[in-house]
């Protein structure tokens, strides 16, 4: 079974609609229990750093996900709040990845909305993938590149467009909301 975290964060059930047509059992679930025996956990995000993790530490998330063994896939604000700090909201967040979340600087248009390839992918989720594939963006923060960078995008600023360490992965875009090629990225996280 593949845990989708419910923290009242929108786009779980695309998630869970794009985890089901791959052919995977999936719950939306916030129950600790349920999350710990899941083969694979997804953190899929739309919404706010602060009020997420608010939600996150009402209902021990914070404590148990960084404890968590099995392929742990981040999305969007789920990638984010896997890094140390956010400047949406102040937000001390899970600090799985030491780098810190910054808001894009209003030198061009913001939120970064739309279609980007990726440079420097370094990952497993990337198999099958080429260089010219594009993936879907929604967002007005993004994470700075470090060393668990697996990926980069550039808009205004190169960034972290793919997270990993250890069993936890990041995707600052959408894979649900790309297409065949966010399914094959999907796909690969749920093989892993």
């Amino acid at each position: 079974m593949i845990a989708i975290i419910d923290y009242g964060a929108g786009n779980v059930k695309s998630v869970e609609n794009a985890v089901r047509k791959l052919g995977f059992e999936t719950k939306i679930t916030s129950n600790l229990e349920e999350i710990k025996q899941a083969d694979k956990v997804i953190f899929p995000g739309v919404g706010e750093a602060s009020t997420a993790m608010k939600y996150l530490k009402l209902k021990g998330l914070d404590v148990l996900i960084p404890t968590l063994k099995q392929a742990f896939l981040g999305i969007c604000l789920g990638q984010q709040l896997l890094c140390k700090f956010s400047e949406e909201g102040n937000t001390k967040c899970l600090g799985i990845f030491d780098l810190k979340v910054k808001q894009f600087p209003a030198t061009d248009i913001v939120p970064h909305m739309g279609w980007n390839n990726l440079i420097k992918t370094k990952t497993s989720l990337f198999e099958g993938v080429s260089d010219e594939d594009n993936f879907y963006f929604v967002h007005s923060y993004y994470c700075e590149i470090g060393e668990n960078t697996t990926s980069e995008c550039d808009y205004i600023l190169p960034f972290s467009a793919t997270l990993q360490k250890d069993n936890f992965y990041g995707t600052q875009f959408h894979p649900e909301k790309s297409g065949d090629i966010g399914s094959k990225i999907l796909e690969n996280f749920l093989k892993l």
